[in-house]
């Protein structure tokens, strides 16, 4: 694999295989992956469970305030292939998927202490490069410079879909409608934010893998990381 190490950049909608995606390429080249979703799904959680959100009202100035006692990492766990989002030391991966946490994440995400805050972990970790970080702002406000951008996009229903098989095979009771009400909504909820709203970056490419095999995807992205790096 060519030695220059850059960093990409993936962007787009809730449930459409982001963060999937991003392992794969991260094991596929040896980078870094970072789920940044997952770091907001952990402020999330740890508001919920210190009682910053309740009946589903986010209580903004609470989960401010709960900011400076929250301390995020990620470590690699060998059973699985990848890395475990931890929160004070306590592993919380599994917590952080669940249909309550989604239901809140994009109110949490929205408080513009909460982006500041995780803005500044997430280009501290990616200051050494060759890393694959995904999001909602990484091409547009976290990471403007990175070499390749991607806006990954697929149908709502398809989305849908696609957690539902996801969640119900965890044993979560929930029902497709359920999902897609939470897709829909995500949706307007990270386009319409006053704080870095999703966007696709002027210079990102679009991907919209809503018929596209996982196979399908990595020959897509392989192809357009060749050309960045040939350049």
């Amino acid at each position: 694999m060519d030695n220059k190490r850059i960093i990409i950049a993936i962007d787009g909608h809730s449930s459409c295989g982001k963060s999937t995606f991003a392992k794969a390429i991260a094991a596929r080249l040896g980078y870094i992956f970072i789920d940044t979703g997952a770091m907001y799904r952990a402020v999330t959680l740890y508001a919920l469970e210190h009682g910053a959100i309740c009946s589903g009202m986010v209580d903004e100035a609470a989960v401010e305030a709960m900011l400076d006692h929250i301390n995020i990492d990620f470590r690699f766990n060998p059973q699985r292939g990848a890395s475990d989002i931890y929160v004070n030391g306590d592993l919380v991966e599994g917590k952080i998927r669940t249909i309550e946490v989604s239901n809140c994440v994009s109110a949490v995400s929205s408080i513009a202490a909460v982006r500041r805050k995780l803005v500044a972990m997430q280009q501290q970790m990616g200051l050494k490069r060759g890393v694959v970080m995904d999001g909602r702002d990484i091409g547009t406000v976290v990471f403007p410079e990175a070499e390749l951008k991607i806006y990954m996009t697929a149908d709502p229903m398809v989305r849908a879909e696609r957690r539902f098989k996801e969640l119900t095979a965890k044993g979560d009771k929930v029902t497709l409608e359920q999902i897609y009400e939470n897709v829909v909504s995500r949706d307007e909820a990270d386009m319409t934010r006053a704080i870095s709203p999703l966007r696709k970056a002027d210079d990102a490419i679009v991907l919209d893998n809503s018929q596209m095999s996982v196979e399908e995807q990595m020959a897509w992205f392989m192809e357009r990381y060749n050309e960045v790096i040939s350049r």
